[in-house]
């Protein structure tokens, strides 16, 4: 009797694991790269899935069969008609398991069903045949991946771009196993038999909205309903809730009717919180239905941001924002010179019982508040192009247009620094890594060095050398830029061992290097720090505990590389300085006359191009008034009384 009962089990167990295949897979969509799906199929409908994995194997040379990644089915079940569609929000019908867009890779890869837990399959684990319920070998016009079809026991290998339109085919398993390469019907039995499940749409006529706007939102059916269909819409998105608009979220679609619609009202109030991002989320349907979209996403516009005291890079304003800089940062420099000035100052700003480490992934909300764009705090300043971005549009996928991301001004292909898995941690300034001088990997995250960047000119600007010869900005730039990212890549040489910028132009290979550093001298002296550059520098200094201390102290730049080489530096000089800061100068942009008051010691005045070509010179006591021909751009007037040196920018319009 006992063996009977053990039998019956066995058999029906293997009844149970014969009914779960890979019935569809749509594993390139070159045009959009988020419209890839798996579809799974059981032989009855509503099969719990229940204990079930799928697992996506990596047949490249790099991948070496294994697994990137895997998904757990447990709590999901198929629908009525057997199916359970796995894939982006953006697939249409909307998936019942969503995953991330462009996981599912090219090939030649493999996609395979085991009844076993997510944990048998962390990544890197090879292809195998145990507790495998079915698998499918793939590819894109590749050469088939013998050593992954012999682990997984396979004897073909299918090719979905074998019609030449991978963008518009998937694989299809007939219903007698084997495979057919056509047109995608996710949610859909392959023949074309089933339940005609009733398809319901969300509509929207805009994505973005200013508080206070009021829009509708409209849900409809394929067919009319024979059944009252009563639907639920959720809006809450982060720190959008119910507090932020108005409007009924409980509809009903009456009997033989296909549509109904509510409007939602944007309650327009005094709070600061930055643009957010309502969702349009529909609740689960009842049997029968299936969902076209979902999760659409509405930008709201906040208009109660702030504008800073200080002006933007490209208008910027001076000694406004004052050094957060404990008292004593610097006081160790004193009476040093040349590689012993460098290594003093390598010892504060790499100190390894104080500086911090974050992760890359922190260094995202490090520059939404770094890189806050002054005229608009929902805004990032984008370095380069010159311009504000809103703080939502950072780049999550592979399409980088209209988006912003991090750019390494001293790249990291040149670096030899590269992100680990911890980076895709945001965790927060308390928690963070030991790190020293020698810990070149953490340059990948270290916020002095990255800036928030346009995403299609992060990429044209790609690891290239700064200079006229290679990189120099975008067409049209005023270079407000370029001080800012001379005085970030001379931080990075002297803070990690291992990098260093030098004359002319060096290849990316080896790593190590990075030029051009007579360009990086000239922009550091034709843009001084300014107030955007101070405030940034502060509020890095608030998760990493270190200072760019050539913003601190601009003429650190000349003792160490520059002009000054091999003097010694004497800090009291510069608080001695002060006295020539508060000379005025006005106005500025000018039309060409210049008003220079507080001049009490005969002075040098000399003014230079953003070339770093002199083009006016001379000697003046008291109040001076000065008329520049000169053409309109961006100048650096450089006032020198004794032994003591201040630089102003000046801009002609």
């Amino acid at each position: 009797m006992k063996f009977y009962s053990a039998l019956i089990i066995f058999l029906i167990s293997q009844i149970a694991i014969s009914q779960i295949v890979i019935n569809e897979l749509d594993c390139d969509t070159p045009s959009t790269d988020i419209l890839e799906f798996i579809e799974l199929k059981s032989d009855v409908p509503n099969y719990s899935l229940d204990g079930y994995i799928v697992v996506l194997f990596n047949g490249s040379a790099s991948g070496a069969d294994s697994s990137y990644f895997s998904i757990d089915l447990t709590g999901y079940s198929t629908d009525v008609n057997g199916l359970l569609l796995i894939g982006s929000n953006s697939v249409s019908p909307v998936p019942q398991l969503l995953i991330s867009a462009d996981i599912i890779q090219n090939g030649a890869d493999a996609v395979a069903i085991y009844l076993a837990s997510w944990e048998d399959f962390p990544g890197g684990t090879l292809a195998t045949t145990t507790n495998l319920i079915d698998a499918l070998v793939y590819d894109t016009s590749d050469p088939d991946d013998a050593a992954l079809m012999s682990l997984l026991g396979i004897t073909e290998q299918i090719n979905e771009n074998e019609n030449g339109n991978k963008d518009n085919e998937s694989i299809q398993r007939n219903n007698d196993g084997t495979y057919t390469v056509k047109a995608p019907t996710p949610r859909q039995l392959n023949d074309g038999s089933g339940v005609v499940l009733n398809g319901v749409f969300i509509s929207i006529d805009q994505t973005q909205y200013d508080e206070g706007d009021v829009f509708d939102i409209t849900i409809t059916t394929e067919q009319n309903v024979t059944e009252q269909l009563d639907l639920e819409i959720v809006l809450d998105n982060g720190t959008f809730d119910a507090s932020d608009f108005t409007g009924n979220t409980l509809l009903l679609i009456p009997i033989g009717q296909n549509l109904v619609s509510t409007t939602i009202a944007l309650v327009d109030d005094n709070d600061d919180e930055g643009d957010e991002v309502l969702n349009i989320m529909l609740f689960e349907l009842p049997e029968g239905y299936l969902q076209l979209n979902n999760n659409l996403k509405i930008r709201v516009v906040d208009d109660d941001f702030t504008i800073a005291a200080w002006g933007i890079p490209t208008s910027p304003t001076y000694g406004m924002v004052t050094s957060s800089q404990p008292n004593g940062y610097y006081n160790s420099l004193d009476g040093l010179a040349d590689t012993a000035l460098r290594q003093a100052l390598q010892d504060i700003i790499a100190n390894p019982s104080v500086v911090r480490a974050q992760t890359y992934t922190d260094v995202i909300d490090i520059l939404k508040q770094a890189d806050q764009n002054p005229a608009n705090s929902n805004e990032v300043w984008l370095v380069y192009t010159e311009q504000g971005r809103p703080k939502l549009d950072f780049q999550t996928g592979s399409n980088n247009t209209g988006t912003w991301n991090r750019e390494h001004t001293y790249p990291r292909s040149r670096g030899g620094f590269e992100s680990i898995d911890l980076d895709d941690v945001a965790d927060g300034p308390d928690v963070f890594w030991a790190t020293k001088a020698d810990s070149l990997r953490h340059g990948n995250s270290d916020a002095h060095a990255l800036r928030a960047v346009d995403g299609p000119e992060n990429s044209s600007r790609g690891n290239q050398n700064y200079g006229p010869a290679e990189y120099d900005g975008p067409s049209g730039n005023v270079g407000s830029f370029k001080g800012d990212l001379a005085r970030s890549v001379l931080y990075m040489t002297v803070r990690y061992n291992g990098i260093e910028v030098v004359n002319g132009y060096p290849t990316a290979s080896p790593s190590g290097q990075l030029g051009d550093l007579a360009t990086l001298l000239e922009w550091h002296r034709s843009d001084p720090p300014d107030d955007f550059e101070m405030n940034r520098n502060n509020i890095i200094y608030t998760w990493q505990f270190n200072r760019n201390p050539f913003i601190d102290q601009p003429d650190l730049v000349e003792y160490i590389w520059g002009n000054k080489l091999g003097e010694f530096w004497d800090q009291s000089l510069s608080a001695e300085d002060e006295s020539i800061i508060k000379v005025k100068i006005y106005p500025n942009p000018t039309k060409g006359e210049i008003n220079i008051r507080g001049i009490e010691e005969t002075s040098f005045i000399k003014i230079y191009n953003s070339q770093g070509v002199k083009v006016f010179e001379n000697k003046y006591l008291g109040n001076v008034n000065i008329n520049l021909n000169l053409s309109s751009g961006v100048y650096l007037m450089n006032i020198i009384q004794d032994h003591k040196s201040i630089f102003k920018k000046v801009v002609i319009d």
